[in-house]
């Protein structure tokens, strides 16, 4: 069995953070510049090239890449051969965004009670933590800060199991041609299918930590990831809803299991600061 104090933890935790926030990923950066010589659209071209330097300048001045800096979820696998000590995981956890949003001048954008008490908790707390016990004596921390504006535009539907693999391709795309420049494309896609109703929003957004060009291990759900990022790039949405053929970078499908009267899908849209970071400890 394996010790790990959990203020290890917290200083993994808060750095993760700060980086999620102002460190584009080297796959978003080669997706970007990949589009930036691939758009037809002039406007298009442009704003691929302002969201390079964009994303080049918040690297080197450590600034966030983008003014809202998310709802903080965490996905946390935690190995079964794994003890913590020195207090609770979730409450270390929890300090550790407090500091980061805080030291780090990251935007506070949680409220407390929605309907009784909508005033700003003041650190960006409480995150969204999601554990998973796996294998082995590793800790594996991924931050995924959420902005709103992909977050609001982003859908769940519970299809008859009649409706079939075309029903949910035509949902996906409608989920996203309804979103339009809303949440400020080029955008990543993900997709859960199967599980249920509360399951399914979860496999969408954790499709989201994948990497650009990571296809499913699955064949043919591999197939259709491209050929539904094939189909939502013919929508004509463009980068920053001005028009031109790169509206997603990339669509992932995670699927479960569902029940046989049921037919759960979700769509969680990614805006083009797709801020993930992952340590394993």
């Amino acid at each position: 069995m394996r010790s790990i104090n959990v203020n290890e933890i917290k200083s993994i935790v808060k750095t993760l953070c700060l980086d999620a926030c102002t460190k584009l990923n080297d796959d978003m950066k080669e997706a970007l510049q990949k589009a930036a010589e691939t758009e037809k659209s002039p406007p298009g071209r442009a704003v691929l090239q302002q969201l390079l330097e964009n994303a080049r300048i918040a690297q080197t001045e450590s600034l966030p890449l983008c003014q809202d800096t998310g709802f903080t979820v965490l996905y946390i696998e935690i190995g079964q051969e794994v003890s913590f000590t020195g207090g609770y995981l979730n409450d270390a956890i929890t300090r550790a965004v407090a500091e980061a949003y805080t030291d780090g001048y990251l935007r506070k954008s949680i409220v407390k009670n929605p309907l009784t008490d909508p005033v700003n908790t003041g650190d960006n707390t409480p995150p969204i933590i999601h554990t998973e016990i796996v294998p082995g004596d590793r800790v594996k921390m991924t931050v995924l800060p959420k902005g709103g504006g992909a977050e609001n535009v982003s859908r769940i539907k519970m299809l008859k199991p009649a409706d079939g693999t075309d029903g949910v391709k035509n949902f996906v795309i409608e989920t996203v041609s309804l979103a339009g420049a809303n949440p400020c494309p080029p955008i990543i896609v993900g997709v859960g299918i199967g599980g249920t109703f509360d399951y399914v929003a979860y496999l969408a957004k954790k499709a989201l930590l994948r990497k650009i060009g990571q296809r499913s291990t699955d064949k043919k759900i591999a197939e259709y990831e491209v050929r539904w990022l094939e189909e939502i790039n013919k929508l004509g949405i463009g980068p920053a809803g001005l028009g031109g053929k790169v509206t997603a970078l990339d669509l992932f499908i995670e699927v479960f299991p569902r029940h046989i009267a049921s037919f759960p899908a979700a769509v969680n849209i990614q805006c083009n600061a797709a801020r993930s970071q992952s340590y394993i400890l």
